[in-house]
This record gives structure tokens, C-alpha cells and sequence, in this order.
């Protein structure tokens, strides 16, 4: 494990990582040579045009695709090499997951739909149900524990996600595009939420997103250009 010259320990670290994608004769290069590394508590944003990369190196973060070179390292473990059934350990462990469309499970209560990743925990640390009250309650749903999500908003769907992500006390969130599917009003909800998670939990929360507004709250904004990290930048102003 690395330190920079302040001393901090990387919650994520990638060296040199490269995604290519074989398209008949031709092969189409994604990602081209990602290095950075991201620390405990911060806020990242990933921006950049469509087709740059963005939501490619956020898959690859999480562990959802493998490299075709280089390394991704998640609280020094190097994802970038495990097996299959280690990978999905370290995901529930150490990864938080929210997407645009929300993906709860559609005959599951708000409650059951936190709950649902500490029960396949390897190592619960944590009573399902409680903790999944206690996160919806930080998320300002207390009053929708039993709701199914049929039965909530948009963006109290997404704040079921928020809590469901953060079932296990990842030290890493990655959101792609969280506001992406909801309307303004709803989508100041799910940013506050966002704030509100990382200032009482100190987790560190990456996004991918086309939101000025969430990338105007971020500690700092990354910008890919054809699969190209071409900014280190303090949020826009």
C-alpha cells in the first residue's frame, strides 16, 4: 500500500488501467492508462462527454468488469485479481453501489431492501433490520420503512438505494449518474442526501454524473476525454 506525501492511506488507488473492447477486426480502447488515487472522506466527481470513459471506469472501480491492464486497489486489496467468489465478498464488504434507476427489489419494503445485503453478508456486523431502520431514518425515511417502491417517489427510491448502499459501512460509495432519472425537486433531495451521508459517515463517495449541480458540491472533479484522465480540478465555481 502507497502513501502520498501527507501520509494518507488510499480507500482507492488504480495504476495505469486500460479497458479495450474487440470490435471485429478493430479494437476500441476505452480507457487508456487511468492512474489516480482517492482518500478517505472525499468527494470526487467524474465528469466528461458521453463516450469518454466515465461509467466504464466506474464498473471497473467496483468491480463489476476486470482491467485489460493495470491495477485497482479498494482499501489495499487489488480487485483487479480475485476470484470471482472473493470479488463478491469484497463488493458487499467495501463497496456501496448507486445507480440511475434505482434497482430495488420490487416486492421488498424500504426496511427489507436495506436489510437485504447484511443478510448475505459473510460477516454480518450489524442486526439487518435495525441497521436498515437507522439509515432510512438518517435518509429522512423513517415514516416509509414498510413503503414497497412502487409506493415512493423517485427520489425516495433513490434514498432507499443511498441506505441500501451503505447496509454494510462500505468505505466506498460510487454513484452513476444518481440524479439522472429524477426531476429537479427530487434530484436537490437525493443530492442533500449524498452530502448528509458523507458528513456523518465520512464515507468516501465518488460520482459519475452530467449534474453541475452535484459537481459544483464535489472536493474535486475529475475529467475524462476519450478514455483519458485530462484534469485534476477544484469543483466548478
Amino acid at each position: 500500500m502507497t502513501l502520498n506525501g501527507s501520509g494518507r492511506v488510499p480507500v482507492l488507488r488504480t495504476a495505469n488501467v486500460t479497458k479495450d473492447l474487440p470490435l471485429g477486426a478493430e479494437t476500441v480502447h476505452i480507457l487508456r492508462g487511468i492512474s489516480l488515487e482517492i482518500y478517505k472522506g472525499e468527494r470526487v466527481g467524474i465528469i466528461g462527454p458521453s463516450g469518454s470513459g466515465k461509467t466504464t471506469l466506474l464498473g471497473l472501480m467496483g468491480g463489476l468488469d476486470t482491467p485489460t491492464s493495470g491495477s485497482i486497489e479498494i482499501d489495499g486489496i487489488d480487485i483487479s485479481r480475485l476470484s470471482e467468489s472473493r470479488l463478491t465478498e469484497v463488493r458487499n464488504e467495501k463497496i456501496g453501489f448507486v445507480f440511475q434507476f434505482f434497482n430495488l427489489v420490487p416486492t421488498l419494503t424500504a426496511l427489507e431492501n436495506v436489510a437485504l445485503p447484511i443478510e448475505f453478508a459473510r460477516k454480518p456486523q450489524f442486526n439487518p433490520r435495525r441497521r436498515a431502520a437507522e439509515l432510512l431514518d438518517l435518509l429522512g425515511l423513517k415514516d416509509r420503512l414498510h413503503h414497497r417502491p412502487n409506493q415512493l417517489s423517485g427520489g425516495q427510491q433513490q434514498r432507499v438505494a443511498i441506505a441500501r448502499a451503505l447496509a454494510n459501512n462500505p468505505p466506498l460509495l460510487l454513484a452513476d449518474e444518481p440524479t439522472g432519472n429524477l426531476d429537479t425537486e427530487s434530484g436537490k433531495v437525493v443530492l442533500k442526501a449524498l452530502q448528509d451521508v458523507q458528513r456523518e459517515t465520512g464515507t468516501t463517495v465518488i460520482v459519475v454524473t452530467h449534474d453541475p449541480r452535484i459537481a459544483n458540491q464535489m472536493d474535486r472533479v475529475l475529467t475524462l476525454l476519450d478514455g483519458q484522465l485530462v484534469a485534476h480540478a477544484e469543483a466548478f465555481v
